[in-house]
C-alpha cells in the first residue's frame, strides 16, 4: 500500500480530513525549504505538496509566481527539487510528498528519467498542472509502474466524462480547483463546492482534495466538511513574502496558520 493510500485510509478511519500545505522549493532560498517541510508536518500536515519552480506558472497567482521567481534566482531546478525531497525523506519515512509543477521541466529531463529520479527520491505523487489526462498515458504509466500516483486537477466546469477519465488514469487523490482562476484567487462559494464534490464522488472512489482560495482556518474547516482534504498554498507563501528579512518570523506565522487550520478542521470533524 502506498503512503498516500495508507494516509487517506487512516484519516478516513479516524474521521479526519487531510491538511495539505503547498510550498515552492527553494523559496526564498534553498536552505529554508527542508526545515520548513519538517515544521509543516509537526504543525499537522498530512501530505506535503512541493512546488517545482517554473518560469511560466500559468495556473498560479501572483504570490506563487513571485515564489518561483525567488527560487529561480537561486538556480533552483527539477533536479534540485528532487534532491530536497530526498533530503526530507532521510528523516521522515512516513509523510507523503507530492511534486506539483509544469510539464516542461519533466519533458526536458525525459519521462522515464524523471520517473526513475522521482522513485529514487521516494516521491509519492506527481501533479502536472498542464498535462491533461488524455495526453498523460505514457507518463502516468511510468509513474504508476514505480508506485508513484499521477494526480490530476478537476475544474468546476469539468464534465462527467472528464471526471471518469481522470479517476481511471489518476491515483492517490484528485485535486478539485474550488474556483475559476489562478491560485490565491478569492470569491469562494462553499455551497457550489459542496454541490460539485457530491457530483464528482458519484464517479470515483479516489479522495477529493480542495484547493485554490483557502485563506484561513474557517475556510479550511468549511471545505473539509465537503471533501477529503484541503490544500493551502498562497496563504502560506504570502507569509514568506511578507517576512523576507525575518524568515524565523515567516516560519512562525506559517506554523500558526497551519495549526489553526488543523484545529478547526478537527473540530469540524468532531463537533
Amino acid at each position: 500500500m502506498s503512503r498516500l493510500t495508507e494516509k487517506f485510509a487512516q484519516l478516513a478511519a479516524d474521521g479526519r480530513k487531510a491538511l495539505i500545505p503547498f510550498i515552492t522549493a527553494g523559496d526564498p532560498n534553498p536552505d529554508f525549504t527542508v526545515p520548513l517541510l519538517h515544521a509543516l508536518v509537526k504543525a499537522g500536515a498530512d501530505v506535503l505538496e512541493l512546488g517545482v519552480p517554473f518560469s511560466d506558472p500559468m495556473a498560479d497567482g501572483p504570490v506563487i509566481q513571485r515564489a518561483s521567481e525567488r527560487a529561480l534566482a537561486h538556480k533552483m531546478s527539477l533536479k534540485k527539487t528532487l534532491a530536497m525531497a530526498m533530503e526530507f525523506r532521510r528523516s521522515d519515512r512516513h509523510t507523503p510528498v507530492v511534486l506539483m509543477g509544469y510539464l516542461n521541466p519533466i519533458e526536458a529531463m525525459g519521462y522515464e528519467a524523471f520517473a526513475n529520479a522521482a522513485a529514487r527520491a521516494e516521491i509519492d505523487g506527481v501533479l502536472t498542472v498542464d498535462l491533461p489526462p488524455e495526453e498523460s498515458e505514457v507518463c502516468a504509466a511510468l509513474l504508476k509502474a514505480r508506485g508513484i500516483a499521477p494526480i490530476f486537477l478537476l475544474a468546476p466546469n469539468s464534465s462527467e466524462e472528464r471526471v471518469r477519465t481522470m479517476a481511471a488514469i489518476g491515483s492517490g487523490y484528485l485535486y478539485y480547483v474550488s474556483l475559476k482562476g489562478v491560485t490565491g484567487a478569492g470569491h469562494l462559494d462553499s455551497s457550489d463546492v459542496a454541490h460539485k464534490l457530491k457530483a464528482i464522488k458519484a464517479h470515483t472512489r479516489l479522495p477529493i482534495c480542495v484547493g485554490f482560495g483557502v485563506k484561513d482556518a474557517e475556510t479550511a474547516r468549511t471545505l473539509s466538511t465537503f471533501g477529503d482534504g484541503v490544500v493551502v498554498g498562497s496563504a502560506l507563501i504570502s507569509k514568506i513574502e511578507a517576512n523576507l528579512d525575518a524568515l524565523p518570523r515567516a516560519e512562525s506565522e506559517i506554523i500558526e496558520l497551519l495549526t489553526a487550520m488543523r484545529t478547526a478542521m478537527d473540530k469540524g470533524a468532531h463537533p
